[in-house]
């Protein structure tokens, strides 16, 4: 005779309740009941979440918002940024603090030496060449590479093929012979300060309304007009206190 228990003839035990304050037997202890979180269809509008553009904060605008410069791309953008080393030491440092690296070619070599020893925090993401010294750099989507060309007034033509996620930024001190083929050929162009003449070729050649050409000659030292061939922003280059004490104060002369 089978004796009473599970599957004899008394049928199935009956379940045994856990213990109070002991939770559900394999599903661990019951948590705390609070209300749920709800938020009534017409409120939906108020959510906003801090998320701007992907790329290089330049500084802020005119309503203190980032600004951001979305430098690399499936094709080769070309940037010409007429002002002094101070801003493109800012835009170098910042630019390898994406994650990209950075290959500086340049005819003062001692000027960017001590930013690219800075930069990687031990390792080699900023690295300096001579002029014409700038071999293929191996750019690709996870490793985007910007090329800075410190060459001065007259830059040779680069020696480099243009590839995806490859950016080049030269930097003119002033409005050379070559400023206007390197002007109408880039994607971006940054302006600093410049004197009353340059404001008025650069007016023409970027097609600026009057107000912002005739602006150029009167702009701080941390100001910097950025076009597009649609589009124009006042940036307002806020350096942070490493960039200060690594490079010191806004200025456009070197």
């Amino acid at each position: 005779m089978t004796p009473p228990g599970p599957g004899g003839p008394a049928g199935p035990a009956a379940p045994v309740p856990p213990p109070a304050g002991r939770g559900r037997a394999g599903f661990g202890l019951l948590g705390p009941r609070r209300d749920r979180h709800v938020l009534p269809v017409e409120q939906l509008a108020a959510l906003s979440l801090p998320l701007g553009d992907d790329g290089v904060v330049v500084g802020v605008d005119a309503k203190r918002q980032p600004a951001v410069l979305g430098l690399f791309r499936p094709a080769q953008l070309d940037v010409v940024v007429i002002g002094g080393l101070w801003s493109a030491h800012v835009l170098a440092l910042r630019t390898a603090g994406t994650g990209a690296r950075v290959a500086v070619e340049t005819a003062r070599p001692q000027a960017w030496a001590g930013l690219a020893q800075a930069a990687g925090g031990g390792q080699q993401c900023m690295t300096v060449h001579d002029v014409k010294q700038v071999g293929p750099q191996g750019a690709s989507v996870t490793g985007p590479v910007l090329i800075v060309r410190d060459c001065g007034m007259r830059p040779p033509r680069s020696r480099l093929a243009p590839g995806p996620w490859q950016s080049v930024l030269t930097l003119l001190p002033f409005l050379g012979p070559t400023a206007t083929r390197l002007i109408e050929n880039a994607g971006l162009v940054g302006i600093q300060r410049v004197s009353p003449e340059e404001a008025a070729v650069l007016g023409r050649i970027l097609g600026l309304p009057r107000v912002q050409s005739e602006a150029l000659p009167s702009l701080g030292d941390d100001m910097m007009l950025w076009c597009t061939t649609t589009h124009r922003k006042l940036v307002k280059m806020v350096p942070t206190d490493v960039e200060t004490g690594l490079l010191g104060s806004p200025r456009r002369l070197d």
